[in-house]
């Protein structure tokens, strides 16, 4: 949601940020919007003062024994036009409403300007692209010939963009989710949450997820959205809420299932886990102040980088660019592993600065300490990471040529000491 005041004030400024955006300016329209309201409220506020105040007269007219009537007529003349003034200021302020709630954040200073992800940028390199003796394989391959990934039967039950996991490969799943929780919660001061999996309407709009993308996720007969990512419920439970300046930040994390209906993406990465309709992932949420968002942001990507890091697979950081960021994103680091099976890197998680734009979709604020009024926070979120896109990463970086796979050192104790799967 955008500041209707910031537009009033500089809206030239407001329409650059929309073109970098590739769209239309819409800061006339949204002006006109607001200019008929207002004239609609003053109206209304001054039929409002004069009924007031011709209701006295006509009480000091009466005790006086004077005529009345024509105060009288004016009044109920006034009495029948107000509601229809009040009308038009509900109704231009609904509209006003919906046109901010569709427009999406506008990026940082420092964002990329560029169309689509051809124009993102390469930020940072760690670790070399691992190389095989023998042909390395995709992460399906891996587990079919193991026995232990199974899309037929999942298919079976649920159809596409599902999988059944098996034995050891189940265990080497729940094991790395284990592992991504524990570091962001002992070493990098995270609070583990436990959310729930199913949200009202509200919550999917406080995070921008409704009323533009609707057809991204699931909803259920009881009108509860099934969460893409636990970043909605985490950010919502700051909804409506005034904090204390000295709490901030706030850093929540998360090991759920998410749901994605991947509305759009037909044809694409139809073989494999990497885009599925359910799968697990470590959130990672913090609610900030204003004046250390940024920072705040290049510590998240760090934290998601050192998942990688303990891991020893090779990753790049990416801005993206403005054609390229999600809808309440100001500023995004995308975080890609290298995929030996796919000769490329792949996304794997995605750490967003949203700036006060989701913070005012759920009215989310602090109390600056020594001060009356109050300001938004900044929220942020990321990804500690993809949990099913991890498992991709070690079974193809960490495959053998006799088809097992190797089990990374820091996932050993949540392995029971396995050192190889297979």
């Amino acid at each position: 949601m955008h500041d209707l005041k910031s537009i009033r004030d500089n809206p030239e400024g407001f329409d650059a940020g929309l073109a970098r955006r590739g769209l239309e300016p819409k800061a006339a329209a949204i002006l006109d919007l607001d200019t008929r309201r207002r004239a609609a409220q003053t109206a209304f506020q001054e039929m409002q003062a004069r009924r007031n105040e011709a209701s006295k007269q006509i009480g000091a007219l009466k005790k006086s024994g004077g005529d009345a009537s024509a105060l009288m007529d004016e009044v109920a003349s006034m009495k029948e036009r107000m509601p229809a003034s009040e009308e038009e200021d509900r109704l231009l302020g609904a509209e006003i409403e919906d046109i901010l709630a569709s427009i999406p954040n506008l990026p940082a200073a420092d964002v990329p300007d560029g169309p689509d992800e051809e124009h993102n940028v390469e930020v940072r390199k760690w670790g070399a692209p691992k190389e095989f003796a023998f042909t390395a394989l995709d992460h399906d391959a891996i587990g079919a010939k193991l026995g232990l990934m199974d899309f037929d039967g999942a298919a079976k039950l649920s159809g596409a963009r599902f999988v059944v996991l098996k034995g050891q490969l189940a265990r080497l799943q729940r094991a790395i989710g284990q592992f991504m929780l524990d570091l962001q919660t002992t070493e990098h001061g995270y609070t583990e949450m436990d959310p729930p999996l199913m949200v009202k309407d509200g919550a999917a709009f406080g995070t921008g997820q409704l009323p533009k993308f609707s057809e991204d996720l699931f909803k259920t007969n009881t009108g509860h959205w099934l969460i893409p990512t636990a970043e909605v419920p985490l950010t919502n439970l700051v909804s409506d809420e005034i904090l204390d300046e000295k709490s901030l930040p706030l850093r929540m994390t998360a090991l759920t299932p998410c749901f994605r209906s991947e509305a759009g993406s037909a044809g694409k990465d139809t073989r494999g886990m990497i885009r599925q309709h359910q799968f697990h992932k470590v959130e990672m949420v913090s609610i900030a102040h204003p004046d250390k968002s940024d920072e705040e942001h290049e510590r998240m990507t760090k934290c998601a980088e050192t998942v990688l890091q303990r891991l020893g697979l090779a990753y790049r950081v990416i801005v993206l660019c403005t054609g390229d960021m999600g809808f309440s994103s100001r500023k995004t680091y995308d975080i890609e592993v290298w995929l030996p099976g796919q000769q490329r890197y792949r996304e794997i998680s995605s750490c967003s600065n949203c700036g006060d734009f989701q913070a005012r979709r759920m009215k989310a604020r602090f109390r600056p300490e020594g001060e009356k009024g109050t300001r938004f926070v900044h929220t942020l979120n990321g990804s500690g990471l993809a949990v099913g896109r991890t498992l991709i990463a070690v079974m193809e970086n960490y495959q053998r040529e006799d088809g097992t796979i190797e089990v990374p050192e820091v996932l050993r104790p949540y392995m029971g000491g396995l050192g190889v799967v297979g």
